[in-house]
């Protein structure tokens, strides 16, 4: 499978156009619609999600409640477009008009694509950047991951998100303690999407004090799986790896910066006897392990155990109280200008990571089994299942 995504920030529209999804698979708006909610919710975020009650149309690739086997296409309407028609509109200017309408941008913000993209593409104006980078177009790949959510679960295949860090505050929580359905359910209840109380007034308190000094923080999420088949993914070549794979579609999301599997970078620390995970067998699970501190994953491939995924987000760049820049028409120092912005997007992006990961393996799976129907699809699955079990 594959999709992309296309649309502005402030643009009328955002888009996902998916191309590879089984035929015969159930598919509605509202299954994207759920996860479009979920995106949008979080302590810190600011005042544009007041303004966007995102809802998506699908406009392709289903009939009558079910995918056809063609491309499906997503839109999700700008709800803010109406204020920004003349700023972001696709004709020229009239002769005559005010270069001013256009609200042109020359002052980069650090920690933003603002400079290396207008120097990438020529731009004098780097709202033709920041248009594109703003982290509104997760939007549109939530409802690419929706749909590969509503294939997992399908087969057999749950995820759940939370938050473990925002700005230092940790949650304190064992997570062998929970069901994957607790997990989930008790992060939903969380403004913070964290499962531990104390923590999380914790981490609400701190919101609040730094959106009060004008700043922002940023924070850990880790998304976990249950149901995944063993072997799906490759130890052949570099580029079939599926952890590699997950750790690239993490990073790939606005202010990512890190990623790690099971006890992470914690295996530099330790010995190989309290790192790798003994396997164990029984009837019934079939082949299983004592413990989990790979996350699930060996030479590149699910060992059947729980995936468990973390990714480190920085803290937003937009600040209310501006960092130094360059204006790179006059070369002169300034403080760096602000657009509309949360001061923490922690939670949500928990959201987006959940759904990303959800995109990977939907996509391994389809990519490792015969795809084109989705019974198929789920028999073959199944039929790996119990062909791995009496191994």
């Amino acid at each position: 499978m594959k999709y992309i995504t296309a649309g502005e920030s402030h643009g009328p529209q955002l888009t996902a156009i998916i191309e590879g999804m089984p035929s015969g698979m159930p598919l509605s708006a509202e299954d994207i619609n759920e996860e479009l909610a979920r995106r949008q919710k979080g302590y810190g975020r600011g005042r544009r999600m007041q303004i966007e009650k995102d809802r998506v149309e699908i406009l392709s690739g289903v009939r009558h409640g079910l995918t056809i086997g063609s491309p499906i296409t997503l839109v999700v309407n700008n709800d803010d477009w109406k204020h920004w028609t003349h700023i972001m509109g696709v004709e020229p200017l009239a002769e005559g008009e005010s270069e001013e309408v256009k609200r042109k941008i020359s002052r980069p913000r650090p920690g933003h694509a603002d400079l290396n993209g207008a120097i990438k593409y020529g731009h004098r104006d780097m709202r033709n950047v920041l248009e594109r980078s703003s982290a509104r177009e997760t939007t549109a790949r939530v409802a690419a991951g929706a749909a590969a959510k509503k294939l997992l679960a399908l087969v057999g295949v749950k995820l759940a998100s939370h938050v473990v860090e925002i700005g230092g505050v940790k949650s304190e929580c064992d997570m062998q303690e929970y069901s994957l359905s607790e997990l989930q359910e008790l992060s939903e209840q969380s403004p913070v999407r964290c499962i531990d109380p104390i923590a999380e007034k914790k981490m609400m308190d701190l919101i609040d004090e730094t959106k009060q000094n004008g700043d922002s923080i940023g924070g850990v999420v880790e998304v976990i799986v249950e149901g995944m088949p063993i072997g799906v993914g490759s130890y052949v070549q570099y580029d079939r790896k599926l952890d590699a794979l997950l750790a690239g579609a993490v990073m790939s999301i606005n202010a990512f910066k890190g990623v790690e599997f099971g006890i992470g970078f914690e295996a530099a620390r330790k010995p190989g006897s309290e790192v790798h995970d003994e396997i164990l067998w029984n009837k019934e699970e079939g082949y299983t392990r004592k413990t989990n501190r790979l996350g699930g994953f060996e030479g590149g491939m699910t060992n059947g155990m729980p995936i468990v995924v973390r990714g480190v987000m920085k803290p937003i760049p937009t600040l209310y109280k501006p960092l130094q820049s360059v204006d790179i028409e006059t070369k002169e120092t300034f403080s760096a200008s602000i657009e509309r912005s949360d001061s923490c997007a922690v939670p949500a992006a928990a959201v987006v990571m959940e759904n990303v990961v959800a995109w990977e393996l939907a996509n391994a799976l389809v990519g490792q089994f015969y795809s084109d129907r989705m019974d198929v699809l789920t028999k073959e699955i199944n039929t790996h299942r119990e062909f791995a079990r009496d191994f």
